[in-house]
């Protein structure tokens, strides 16, 4: 209700300063009581299914008011190891026909050295994904050193780790989702977790970002690495490129990636191939799309463990996660009573 009354006056707000506004906000709600069932995945225990996706807090600066939503889980970052400004503004474009957002923010945050800072001030200890990623002016052919540098930093303080290679917004990125390329990357990290969990006394997840753009060749070709590396986790999706169900609108031509309701079909569609592929050798979170709890477990019955919220916030508000938590915890039991 509240958001409801505030969401004119931020949408009155250029994005970014709404964002801002509505982050530093979340400490004034009450805490969510809206009970979920909880989730294996990852060799962890979720209170719940519903995450908060990476992007909303980039520099983990929130954690503690975030958490107090009701989330089963949250994902912070993505964090470089320096700092950078991201791409020119304006990057963050609303479309509200379509329930929708394009963004071409560019990986902007403070780098490690303030993120960690951020979160060693966090009082929350529940499960968190921190979401690594590449400075835009590190070449691609050294993008490892990049991921290697944030995943040895990050270690000590993260539940799982996601690498992010599939963002639309730092050139090549999305190089890295090709065989070779992603072969070599996978190597490199999962030899460097091997390290880091002898030295740490604990083995940490890693999940692995991918886009929406996919052919079915490439899905299989990430599903085999996925497998020969034995990386834990999948998240599908990323934004999309495309413009489906968005033609025509005010900002649909802007460059960036295209995140919200018009990327439901396609983001659960690569979740879905991604789960055929796979075939149970890896869990899956659903993200992309979801502005209502019908869409959570949508993505549940398509193949993930977990899911993640972010532009249906922009739009929904905090009642979002409440309403998904539910839907999934639903789903949950009607799919148990079945298999009895």
């Amino acid at each position: 209700m509240l958001y409801a009354l505030a969401r004119p006056l931020l949408f009155a707000l250029d994005p970014e300063r709404a964002h801002a506004l509505a982050l530093g906000a979340a400490r004034l709600l009450p805490a969510s009581r809206t009970a979920g069932s909880p989730v294996q995945a990852m060799g962890l225990q979720f209170p719940n299914a519903v995450g908060l996706a990476a992007g909303l807090d980039k520099n983990a600066e929130r954690v503690d008011a975030l958490a107090r939503l009701g989330f089963g889980f949250l994902e912070v970052g993505t964090v470089t190891p320096r700092p950078q400004a991201g791409n020119p503004r304006p990057r963050l474009f609303r479309l509200p026909r379509a329930r929708a957002l394009i963004n071409r923010m560019g990986f902007n945050n403070g780098g490690l050295d303030a993120f960690m800072a951020n979160l060693s001030r966090a009082e929350w200890r529940g499960v968190l994904g921190i979401n690594i990623g590449k400075n835009a002016d590190t070449p691609i052919e050294r993008a490892g050193d990049d991921y290697a540098a944030c995943l040895e930093r990050v270690y000590a303080r993260a539940s799982y780790v996601t690498v992010n290679i599939s963002s639309p917004n730092t050139k090549n990125l999305r190089d890295l989702q090709s065989p070779e390329s992603l072969e070599a990357l996978l190597a490199r990290l999962c030899a460097l977790r091997e390290r880091l969990a002898e030295r740490h006394g604990r083995r940490v997840p890693l999940a692995l970002k991918v886009a929406p753009d996919l052919e079915a060749a490439q899905v299989r070709g990430i599903a085999d690495a996925v497998r020969r590396h034995r990386i834990e986790a999948v998240i599908a999706t990323n934004t999309t490129l495309s413009r489906d169900g968005v033609e025509g609108l005010p900002d649909a031509a802007q460059a960036g990636g295209l995140s919200g309701e018009p990327l439901r079909a396609r983001a659960t569609a690569t979740l879905s191939a991604f789960a055929a592929a796979l075939g149970g050798e890896a869990d899956l979170i659903g993200v992309g799309g979801i502005v209502e709890g019908a869409h959570a477990a949508e993505k549940l019955d398509a193949g993930a463990s977990l899911v993640q919220l972010y532009t249906g916030l922009i739009y929904r508000g905090p009642a979002l996660v409440g309403e998904c938590i539910s839907a999934c915890r639903e789903r949950s039991r009607t799919a148990s009573a079945a298999s009895r």
